[in-house]
């Protein structure tokens, strides 16, 4: 596509993303030692090591919305975050010198990003971010990427700039005052969504590709790389009871069995493991396509595939054809039909579950025989190469349940009528993708988010510089506007070229230095003083304290709780900083002295001022301090499981519990962790559930009440449409399910190491219908 009809096409307001071709790649615009950019697409990256450094993100991405007069739009927009601050443009302004943004506005501790997954706009699929605030979600917004990378860095951007904030908050507490008396954006106009920082640049990232990519819906899925993004070494943060063996090793791809529950007379689990030469964000796209000729090349079962119904941006039902020519024990066609749930994990792994299922729009078929799909999930993760490599890579597990009969054949006598079956067709879909994926380079291909690196002169200016920048409305919920829109761009002319050594830093020290610089002046920080040992501890007595949920009495007892010790659970060690290395976890420093499990009209906050709640009891307030966990579960009617966790002595307020109890709310959302693991269950639930750890504050809506001797964190789980659709697939299953929680505050500085385990809960096949009706 030329370049001058693409320039005028940046004009239009309503540009389809369906517009696709078969082409692909991109050009690269870098910033050369004269200041001076060349080709279509830019990254730079100054720094300062006098004042740390800063990032600036750059893109091309959709904003939808609704008119005044309620059309639906998506339009093209160039979206700018520096700092702290957010910016949207109609045109790139680097090709534009002197473009106003229609948009701007700095990000505020309220704001929340969500990945509102996969939707169909003008009949392309496009991956879509929502935008709202946590304290009045009336006001939100949208923006869409044209593939799961893309979203997926601009999350990590967004996250990044919410850092920021929490660094200058930490150092100067006017940048609060100044967030507050910032107005809001009136966002019942006709106005785009998307984001911005703002001045002090110190890193230039440019993500995705050009508007003509974003037009092609680019057949390119090979983006590469992250925004080096760092994610812990191991594989979770539990201990998990599975034994996988090695059974076979086919076209290069490992086949396990899951020998711990193989002789439970049940289905057997097994898995197909490979090594993907490509990013987890193109295997993701490529798994989750449904076009013929893509399939055709990879996919020997279920290549014809057809989209029925969208349920939501993670939940979809597809059709499907095979012919039994390629699986002769059949002599008639089949067809399936079956779900497909998908979500992507804070460390950067994706799940797709695949369940079989029916739908009213796809009825039995004349000539074909309707079969079943094996219940399956995709894990897909990226592998970490090191920071000179451009090679992107990623580990790709299909697992299936089978029926034990023929596996124990094949795996025994290597029998090739299992060969022919569909089991072995699911399994050997990773070989396949494999092997696709390493025919077409341009899956390979180095990602569109380039980073080139410079320095900056002396004269360049503090971050304060950049806070006393006016603002006047927030942007959408949590970002406060900055009315100077034309002079934003002209603090970043400091073109000069310096001396200082270039430096790359990781996401996760730059997470470390935001979020842990409140501690750092706490030198005698030490975890495993967390509570003041100068106070001689009392004796908590859990019989004073009875919830609606009784307490369990022996392991095989039904709905009620217990609360295990921390050793099932993984936790950052001494020296996690250096080697990544996490431990068992110990006792839980609290007590969980009581549960309670409601049932509500609408989801409820602020139990613990409740009348009758255990907190504002007698005994309650004469506990030196009660953590109060609310799990806000959207249903049908709604519940709420309220943990209380009580400590045998004050909080020492120098420690890190102490700064996270009496933190801001940014803080705490920064690290307030829960650690899950299914002891006992059905084991697409335990995939859907999995074993890492997850930061709360950044998954889904915390609420904060701070009082007395007690601090309530309400977790509203149906903020979250990954969360929400999670839950529904345990409360289907709850009675059979035992599951385990740990509460963790998680350490990112090497004084606040070893991670301990707050409190944990363990909950046993309860009852719905069990829950006691609050009154409010």
């Amino acid at each position: 596509m030329a370049s001058a009809p693409m320039t005028k096409m940046l004009g239009s307001e309503a540009e389809s993303p369906a517009s696709m071709g078969s082409e692909s790649g991109s050009e690269r615009r870098v910033t050369n030692g004269s200041g001076k950019q060349n080709g279509n697409h830019s990254a730079s990256i100054r720094s300062n090591s006098d004042h740390g450094e800063r990032f600036e993100y750059s893109g091309w991405v959709y904003h939808l919305g609704v008119n005044s007069i309620g059309h639906e739009y998506c339009h093209f927009r160039f979206l700018f975050i520096r700092g702290k601050y957010v910016e949207m443009y109609k045109r790139d302004p680097h090709e534009n010198p002197g473009l106003k943004p229609i948009h701007r506005g700095a990000i505020g501790n309220t704001l929340m990003v969500e990945e509102s997954g996969r939707r169909k706009v003008n009949r392309g699929d496009l991956y879509v971010l929502r935008f709202y605030n946590r304290l009045d979600e009336t006001k939100k917004g949208e923006i869409a990427c044209a593939s799961a990378g893309d979203a997926r860095k601009w999350m990590e951007a967004f996250d990044q700039a919410k850092q920021q904030v929490e660094y200058e908050l930490s150092r100067d507490r006017s940048v609060r005052n100044k967030l507050n008396m910032e107005d809001e954006i009136n966002l019942e106009e006709h106005r785009p969504r998307v984001r911005r920082y703002a001045h002090g640049l110190k890193k230039l990232i440019r993500i995705g590709q050009g508007p003509e990519m974003l037009l092609r819906k680019t057949s390119d899925l090979g983006s590469g790389g992250r925004l080096d993004a760092y994610f812990d070494a191991d594989g979770g943060d539990v201990v998990e009871a599975y034994e996988w063996k090695c059974v076979r090793t086919i076209n290069g791809v490992r086949i396990f069995e899951d020998i711990a529950h193989s002789k439970s007379g049940k289905g057997i689990l097994v898995k197909a493991v490979g090594v993907v030469d490509a990013s987890a964000d193109t295997v993701f796209e490529v798994v989750l396509s449904t076009e013929r000729h893509t399939r055709y090349e990879w996919d020997s079962l279920i290549g014809d595939l057809e989209l029925v119904d969208s349920i939501n941006g993670h939940y979809d039902v597809v059709y499907g054809t095979f012919d039994p020519r390629y699986l002769t024990r059949w002599k008639s066609k089949k067809d399936f039909v079956f779900s497909r749930q998908w979500f992507r994990g804070q460390d950067g792994t994706y799940t797709i579950l695949q369940f079989p299922s029916v739908h009213k729009k796809r009825p039995s078929r004349s000539g074909y025989k309707r079969t079943k799909i094996n219940p399956s999930t995709w894990e897909i993760s990226s592998l970490s190469t090191s920071s000179s490599s451009k090679t992107v890579r990623s580990l790709v597990t299909q697992t299936l349940e089978i029926n034990p009969k023929g596996w124990l054949k094949w795996r025994n006598n290597h029998c090739q009528k299992f060969e022919k079956t569909v089991p072995y067709a699911l399994l050997s879909q990773v070989a396949g993708l494999k092997e696709y994926v390493a025919a077409n380079p341009t899956f390979t291909s180095e990602s569109p988010t380039t980073v080139v690196h410079t320095a900056v002169s002396d004269h360049s200016g503090s971050f304060s510089e950049f806070e006393d920048a006016e603002t006047a409305d927030e942007f959408y919920d949590a970002i406060a506007a900055d009315s100077s829109s034309s002079s934003s761009d002209d603090d970043d002319s400091d073109n000069e070229i310096g001396v200082n050594k270039v430096r790359k830093i990781k996401l996760k020290n730059v997470s470390w230095a935001i979020a842990g610089l409140a501690l750092k002046k706490a030198s005698d920080l030490d975890s495993s003083n967390q509570l003041n040992s100068k106070v001689p501890p009392i004796n908590l007595d859990s019989s004073q304290f009875q919830g609606s949920m009784r307490r369990a009495k022996d392991e095989a007892d039904k709905n009620c709780w217990s609360s295990p010790d921390g050793s099932g659970f993984m936790i950052r060690g001494k020296t996690y900083l250096k080697d990544s290395i996490k431990v068992k976890g110990g006792e839980p420093l609290f007590t969980l002295i009581a549960v309670d499990w409601f049932k509500v009209e609408d989801c409820v906050t602020n139990v613990a001022l409740h009348p009758k709640s255990i907190v504002q009891s007698e005994a309650g307030k004469k506990l030196p301090f009660i953590l109060v966990i609310n799990l806000e579960v959207p249903a049908r009617p709604n519940y709420s499981l309220v943990m209380y966790f009580a400590a045998d002595r004050p909080i020492n307020k120098s420690s890190l519990l102490g700064k996270f109890v009496d933190g801001t709310d940014m803080f705490r959302d920064s690290r307030f962790k829960l650690i899950p693991s299914i002891i006992q269950g059905y084991w697409m639930v335990k995939r859907a559930v999995g074993t890492k750890a997850c930061l709360l504050g950044k998954a889904v809506t915390c609420k904060y009440l701070r009082q007395d001797n007690f601090l309530e964190i309400d977790v509203d789980i149906g903020s979250s449409s990954v969360a929400r659709s999670v839950v529904g697939l345990v409360l289907g299953y709850v009675t059979s399910i035992v599951v385990d929680l740990a509460i963790v505050i998680e350490a990112k500085e090497e004084a606040e190491l070893p991670e301990f385990v707050l409190g944990t809960v363990r909950l046993n096949r309860f009852q719905l219908d069990s829950a006691v009706a609050l009154k409010v």
